[in-house]
């Protein structure tokens, strides 16, 4: 396998387009660029002594995702019998070895994660949950998390995306996001979410109020997400409307601090402390597969955002 900063990679290609993946490092990706234009950002020194916490790429969110409460206690989750246990922020799949298998092209690869004892310990369900990454075309990127119930009782499980698209803090101002109908929510510190609000359609990306909002989706989104870049003169939409994927729930939108270089847009299967709440909560019957898809196109032409 090629090496990039000490690791071992996986390296796909399309033209101009060029993903880096890392499988044993929770599958992450590491990277996109086209024409050596970087798409996702990635850190140039990052610790990768502790690589769930680096900030860039696109870290899987499985099974659950971000902080869950029980009695005032967060990273800690209670299933239907009344058992309390421990959950990892943004659960445990992006600190974990994947298996992988690339296709013959050299332009898509596979990722797989079964559970294992650990697992178990914090999430007693058998399961198989994949990734996968797929250069339709040397600007278009296509993307899969399949979760399938491998064990025999039923499976609850929400999953989703941090991707951390490259952004220059000073560029925030003249960037926007168009989003697809919407009512917003958030997480409050002890751990409840908001009830919905009515949610706008476009915003800045140096608005304050959109930092770790939940825009959850009216119904089937009306329209991809769009990111308007023109200081970059591009475009990137996120098709979250794919033929046969499961419905996402919505779109978190994140960034870490006033000077940070990226800015996080994640789709998502359900909400943070949904097994409490229900908000997105899934459940998969034995033997059962759902896949949630998503496609990514990023355009030279800059139009101007509804």
């Amino acid at each position: 396998m090629p090496q990039f900063q000490n690791q071992d990679v996986i390296e796909l290609a399309r033209g101009a387009s060029r993903l880096l993946v890392a499988p044993q490092a929770g599958a992450r990706l590491l990277s996109w660029t086209i024409g050596g234009a970087p798409i996702i950002h990635w850190p140039d020194a990052p610790d990768w002594s502790r690589p769930g916490l680096i900030r860039g790429g696109n870290p899987l969110l499985f099974p659950f995702i971000a902080r869950h409460w029980v009695d005032g206690r967060m990273g800690r989750w209670r299933d239907a019998q009344g058992v309390v246990r421990d959950v990892p922020l943004h659960g445990f799949a992006r600190d974990l070895p994947f298996a992988a298998q690339v296709a013959p092209q050299g332009d898509g690869v596979r990722m797989t994660l079964t559970d294992n004892a650990a697992t178990r310990e914090v999430y007693p369900f058998g399961f198989r949950f994949e990734a996968a990454y797929r250069l339709e075309d040397e600007s278009t990127l296509d993307v899969e998390l399949t979760t399938t119930n491998t064990g025999d009782t039923p499976l609850p499980y929400y999953a989703g995306h941090h991707f951390y698209f490259a952004l220059p803090h000073g560029q925030r101002g003249e960037t926007t996001i168009t989003l697809p109908r919407n009512v917003h929510r958030r997480q409050l510190p002890d751990g409840a979410t908001t009830a919905p609000a009515p949610g706008a359609t476009h915003y800045r990306f140096d608005d304050p109020q959109i930092i770790d909002r939940f825009h959850c989706l009216d119904g089937e989104p009306d329209a991809p997400v769009r990111i308007d870049m023109p200081a970059q003169q591009r475009a990137i939409e996120i098709d979250l409307r794919r033929p046969g994927s499961a419905s996402w729930y919505a779109v978190t939108t994140w960034t870490l601090a006033p000077d940070s270089d990226f800015y996080c847009v994640e789709p998502w299967l359900g909400l943070p402390d949904a097994i409490h709440t229900g908000l997105g909560l899934r459940w998969l019957a034995p033997g059962e597969t759902q896949t949630a898809a998503l496609r990514m196109r990023v355009s030279a032409q800059i139009g101007k955002a509804a």
